[in-house]
This record gives C-alpha cells, sequence and structure tokens, in this order.
C-alpha cells in the first residue's frame, strides 16, 4: 500500500491528512495524486467511497495560490448533498494551507452566496445550474481557474445536466487541467472528454475494488404484493442499527417512509423533491440516531458519506448494476460488516445475474421470515433489553414493587413472562398502502447483458445465524 508521506505532498497537506486519519492512500488515491500532480488531465473510473474526493481535492489544493483572491478551481457536483460533502472534505485538506473553498447550489439563498463569493474564495464546489446562474449573473468569474473537476459525470448525465456543463467548460481558460471522475463512462461523457481534455491519462479501480468484502449479500425472490411486510418482518429479526431502504421513484420513497410511520418505525425519506432544509435536517437525525431508517432513492443518496449503517435494503432493484454497487457501498464501511437484502421480482430475476457479473459476488438466496419468526426477534430483543438493565444495576427503587409482585404472583417465570410481553413491541400489521411499481423490463438488454434467468433454489438462511440483534428501529431530473 501507497503511503502519503510517500506522494511527495506539502508539510501543509500532510499536516491535515494525518488529523482526518489517514495514513495509506486508497487505490484511486495513489494513481490519481502524482498524474494531477504533474498537472495532466485525467479520467478516473471509481465509484462513491473510493476516496476520490481526497484523490483529485489534495492536488488541487497543492496548486492553489492562497495570496491570489480569485476562484482557480471548480467542482461540478450532480447534487447539492455531494456539492456540500465535496467542500467539507476540501475545507479539511486546505485548512493547514488555509485555501477557501466555498459551495454553491441550489434551494439555497442565493444573496448569501453572493455575498460569500465576493470574499474570494480560491475553491468553487457546485452543481450544474446554480454554477450556470453565478455565470450568467456575472457574480461568479472564471478566468483564473487552472483546474476544473467533473465529479459524478455519469449521474449528471443522468439527471439531465450535460448541455449546462458543456456550457460551463465553455467559459473556463483553454489552458487549464481537466479531470473527470465517473463510475461508468457512456458515450456523451466520452464525446465530453474528447472535447474539453487533452490527452487524458486514465485512472480505474478494478470491479473487484468496487464491492467491499465484508458485505453480506442476499436476495428475497417476493412478489411486488408482499415486498412491504417482508420488509417489515426483516427490520424486526435482523433489528439493524441504521439501515438504509432504495426505491426506485419519489412516489415510492414517501409511500415507504410513511408506511414505516405507521408500523411504528423510526423512518424518513429523501429525494430530490425534497427542499434543502428538510434534505439536511433528515439526514442530520440519521446520522445522530435519531432515524433508524432513511427511505432513498439512487439521486438523492448519491454521494452520502454516512457512517454506522448495518443493513441496506433493495425494495426495488436497481436498474443498472452500477447503482447497485453503490447502494450497497453505504454500508460495511471503515472495515466494518455490513449486510445488504435485494428484493426481487419473479420477473426481474434476469437482472439478479447482470448483477452478480457486475460485483464478482454471487448473492445468496433468503427465505422471507414469517411472522413468529418476527415476534421472536422482538422478544430476544425485550430479554437483551431487560439483561442490560441487571448488568446496569441501579435497581433499588424498583425492588420493593418486585417483592410485592412476587408475594401477590408466586411463580417469578410467569412475572418475567410478562413483563417480556409489555416490553415487546409485537409485530404491526397495520395496513398500509404501497403503490405498485411495474417490474423492469423483462428484455435483458436493458440492462446491457444476456444470458440465462438463475431460478435459484429457496433459501434456508438461518436467522438465528445473524450477527447479534443491534437497537431495533422505534419505533434525469424528472425520474426520481
Amino acid at each position: 500500500m501507497t503511503k502519503f508521506s510517500d506522494l511527495n505532498l506539502s508539510p501543509a497537506i500532510l499536516k491535515a491528512v494525518n488529523r482526518m486519519g489517514f495514513e495509506e492512500a486508497t487505490p484511486i488515491q495513489a494513481k490519481t495524486i502524482p498524474l494531477s500532480k504533474e498537472g495532466k488531465d485525467l479520467i478516473g473510473q471509481a465509484q462513491t467511497g473510493t476516496g476520490k474526493t481526497a484523490a483529485f481535492g489534495i492536488p488541487l489544493i497543492e496548486k492553489i495560490d492562497t495570496k491570489n483572491p480569485t476562484v482557480q478551481g471548480i467542482i461540478i457536483a450532480p447534487t447539492r448533498e455531494l456539492a456540500i460533502q465535496v467542500s467539507e472534505e476540501l475545507y479539511k485538506i486546505g485548512m493547514d494551507s488555509r485555501a477557501r473553498v466555498l459551495a454553491v447550489y441550489g434551494g439555497s439563498d442565493i444573496q448569501r452566496q453572493i455575498r460569500a463569493l465576493k470574499k474570494g474564495p480560491h475553491i468553487i464546489v457546485g452543481t450544474p445550474g446554480r454554477i450556470l446562474d453565478h455565470i450568467n449573473r456575472r457574480t461568479l468569474k472564471l478566468n483564473n481557474v487552472h483546474t476544473l473537476i467533473l465529479d459524478e459525470a455519469d449521474e449528471m448525465l443522468n439527471m439531465g445536466f450535460i448541455d449546462d456543463i458543456e456550457a460551463i467548460l465553455k467559459t473556463v481558460p483553454d489552458e487549464r487541467q481537466t479531470l473527470l471522475f465517473s463510475a461508468t463512462m457512456p458515450d456523451p461523457i466520452r464525446r465530453i472528454a474528447e472535447r474539453f481534455m487533452k490527452s487524458p491519462e486514465t485512472v480505474r479501480v478494478q470491479a473487484r475494488e468496487m464491492t467491499v468484502p465484508l458485505i453480506e449479500q442476499y436476495f428475497i425472490k417476493v412478489p411486488e404484493r408482499e415486498k412491504f411486510d417482508v420488509l417489515s418482518r426483516l427490520l424486526d429479526v435482523q433489528s439493524p442499527e441504521l439501515a438504509i431502504v432504495f426505491g426506485r421513484t419519489k412516489r415510492r420513497v414517501d409511500e415507504l417512509a410513511n408506511a414505516l410511520t405507521v408500523r411504528g418505525y423510526t423512518a424518513e425519506g429523501i429525494h430530490g423533491d425534497l427542499s434543502q432544509a428538510k434534505r439536511i435536517s433528515v439526514l442530520k437525525k440519521f446520522k445522530e440516531g435519531r432515524v433508524d431508517v432513511l427511505v432513498a432513492t439512487d439521486v438523492a443518496a448519491r454521494g452520502l458519506d454516512i457512517s454506522g449503517v448495518t443493513h441496506v435494503y433493495n425494495y426495488d432493484i436497481p436498474q443498472d448494476p452500477e447503482s447497485y454497487v453503490h447502494r450497497i457501498g453505504r454500508t460495511g464501511r471503515a472495515g466494518k460488516e455490513g449486510m445488504a437484502v435485494t428484493f426481487v421480482s419473479p420477473r426481474e430475476m434476469g437482472y439478479l445475474r447482470i448483477v452478480e457479473q457486475t460485483t464478482k459476488k454471487r448473492m445468496q438466496p433468503m427465505r422471507p421470515p414469517t411472522w413468529d419468526e418476527a415476534l421472536e426477534g422482538q422478544q430476544r430483543i425485550a430479554m437483551e433489553r431487560l439483561s442490560e438493565a441487571i448488568q446496569e444495576g441501579d435497581l433499588d427503587e424498583y425492588k420493593t414493587s418486585a417483592k410485592d409482585l412476587l408475594t401477590e404472583h408466586d411463580d417469578p417465570v410467569e412475572i418475567i413472562a410478562a413483563a417480556l410481553k409489555v416490553i415487546t413491541k409485537e409485530p404491526d400489521k397495520t395496513p398500509v398502502h404501497i403503490s405498485e411499481e411495474r417490474p423492469l423490463p423483462s428484455k435483458r438488454e436493458h440492462f446491457g447483458g444476456g444470458g440465462r434467468s438463475r431460478r435459484g433454489k429457496p433459501g434456508q438462511q438461518s436467522y438465528k445465524g445473524h450477527r447479534k440483534p443491534q437497537r431495533r428501529p422505534s419505533g434525469r431530473r424528472t425520474s426520481y
């Protein structure tokens, strides 16, 4: 492995990197940083979670002349969340270098951004629409930009930003360094590279590096109408500390979040139609553990840096295998184990094989838990809560009442059983409304591959074999 100290970085950058707790560079960082420091144009094909922000951020900050109060670097990102995340990481990297970073994005007060732009930031991180808005207002001048970075280029293409990106690129000096990062390389992205980049070097993270080995991957073959009850029973049995449920559409996300809340889980949804303030509020509560289940679309969750996620549930199988890799990458980070469970309707089984070919790993079939197993899971949680209370002690104020109960009821087993019944949340079967979504097209070429559909044998996954349950849940622009 390559250490950051081997990359010929400035003392200020090394100090910042050490403060952030990094010693060894990830593969994308080890390959990208030296090439970028040489001033070469670069195409990086890498997924979220591989460390690409530092891969392009470190050499960018090394090039910033902090005595020059003009915009020298610009980073274009597809979503507000990713723009905020990138700007926060660049702030940490550039703290000792005194590089000033500003994030600009839609849904935020543009007058406040204009005032901040007048203070002379060195690096702008923003979404295409808002960057172009500032350019047209003449509040953002890019004539001194020496480095331009396109992050998640394929996602910007999916969201319909390709024209905005080209308009921005035309305003940046021709004599510049351009770095393009994309999980996939569709033809429109390749054409941008050919038109706006000069003999770019290509850095790829191999597919084997895309999937975290510590993630247990399962699939459940289930009809559309039964998905929600299966999800509810899984949450009761597995009792994840923090879970993300992925849905295909905005309507799906809203309905799932509402239905989970009706059934007693602490859940909130996030998608592209929410206001920026609402998105930030939901993510803050999720990171703090006040929301146990986050329901999200692919676009809303792209690039989110959330630690502590133990389970990812793909309520809808994603429309492309790369999105699957992005989704399950939300869990199993920082050397921790994670679990991903994908719901597949019988007509979508062919898509499963293509996903497995991309991830180089077979998903194991899982049998849906029964309601009795869900109740057993909740009883197990209640027993753990009682055991923890006994170990913590400090029960003197309750012992008198306990003795009174023993006097009134001779059987201590009956008393404990009653206590377990009181604190156990029995699986909720309250009727909920989830609109049925059409399965993905049966034509496999939509997924870019062929081959026969795998049927798979009925799963015999034992729920007793899962990790020890933790705290249970209490309780293109137009597509999402």
